[in-house]
């Protein structure tokens, strides 16, 4: 997989960190970005001008490119770090030619909010997409600690185990430990839900009255919501308590960097939920997340108390205060 070409599709944090992290193993890396304003930037200042501004990239070893079909046609592996959000109108002019005999590693930690799809489901059922050949790379590694060379750990999900452990492999370097999985599904679910979490333990240190007592007590209810979601919605063998479930939960609940706590916190502070989001210029994954599980889950109708108040807190604009209460009696 070494020789095979890499493409990086998206110009955010993690892209930014990603073509840090590859540069070290691979050759040569092609990285897309929406706009030439950007590419332009990065080739003469060697810097991202908008994310991750301090990491100086290796121009020499990076094809940059504006045009998305002409960046995935130069590629054998594709590994996707678009906001969720933005994906449909990223690759509304794409075809299921277009990602034939490609593989995919997605980097995405959210849902697709207008089709409450998850990133595999969409890529699968979009543009036929053989899930043999889609992976996911997750776990508790937040990118602005790779930019600061911070130890940090990666999990490669994929069926194809082979396909995995290149990656991994590539992966692998000073600062970033990668190990492989065969639980795409559980471990993209699980990147999903942890935002979810994040939004709630946001929500709870913005009230002001919700302890570090109490944020653990939260926490581990919420590992126990996602076993219960993840084993009802793909079945397996599975120990939540490693590094890409439970550790990448806690670094998102816990850390300075996470962008949905900070959405949370917000909230709970007494912003509206639209003024929280203009202010940050950031995507939180979690507010779309918890519409599309909160749907989903109208039929898996697993018990989810957690992820059914940060719901109504966004959606249905009821009081985070309330909420938290009527949730902490619930908890155990």
């Amino acid at each position: 997989m070494s020789e095979e070409k890499i493409g990086i599709l998206g110009a955010g944090s993690w892209a930014t960190a990603l073509v840090k992290i590859l540069s070290n193993n691979a050759p040569q890396i092609n990285w897309w970005a929406r706009k030439q304003e950007t590419i332009d930037h990065i080739k003469k200042y060697r810097h991202n001008p908008n994310y991750l501004s301090d990491i100086e990239l290796p121009v020499e070893k990076i094809n940059l490119y504006t045009d998305l079909k002409l960046a995935i046609a130069s590629s054998d592996i594709l590994l996707i770090a678009v906001p969720s959000a933005f994906m449909s109108e990223s690759f509304k002019g794409l075809t299921k030619d277009d990602f034939k005999g490609k593989m995919i590693f997605s980097l995405i930690k959210g849902t697709l909010p207008d089709k409450k799809l998850m990133v595999s489901q969409y890529f699968e059922s979009h543009f036929e997409v053989n899930l043999n050949t889609f992976g996911m790379i997750a776990g508790p590694c937040h990118a602005e600690e790779v930019a600061l060379e911070k130890l940090s750990y990666l999990t490669v999900a994929c069926s194809d185990q082979i396909a995995a452990t290149k990656m991994a492999k590539l992966l692998n370097c000073r600062y970033i430990k990668a190990c492989t999985s065969n639980d795409m599904q559980g471990i993209e679910y699980t990147a999903a839900l942890k935002n979810i979490y994040a939004v709630a333990s946001g929500i709870c240190h913005g009230l002001g009255n919700y302890g570090d007592n109490y944020q653990a007590v939260l926490v581990a209810n919420a590992i126990q919501e996602i076993k219960r979601f993840i084993d009802i919605a793909y079945p397996t063998v599975r120990d939540t308590n490693l590094s890409a479930y439970l550790g990448d939960l806690l670094v998102t609940a816990y850390s300075q960097f996470s962008r949905n706590r900070m959405l949370g916190s917000m909230i709970g502070k007494g912003y509206s939920v639209k003024y929280a989001q203009m202010e940050m210029n950031m995507v939180a994954e979690g507010y779309y997340a918890v519409k599309t599980i909160y749907t989903l889950n109208q039929n898996y109708k697993v018990d989810m108390p957690i992820c059914d108040a940060v719901y109504r807190i966004l959606y249905e604009k009821m009081s985070p205060s309330v909420e938290i209460r009527l949730l902490s009696e619930r908890l155990a």
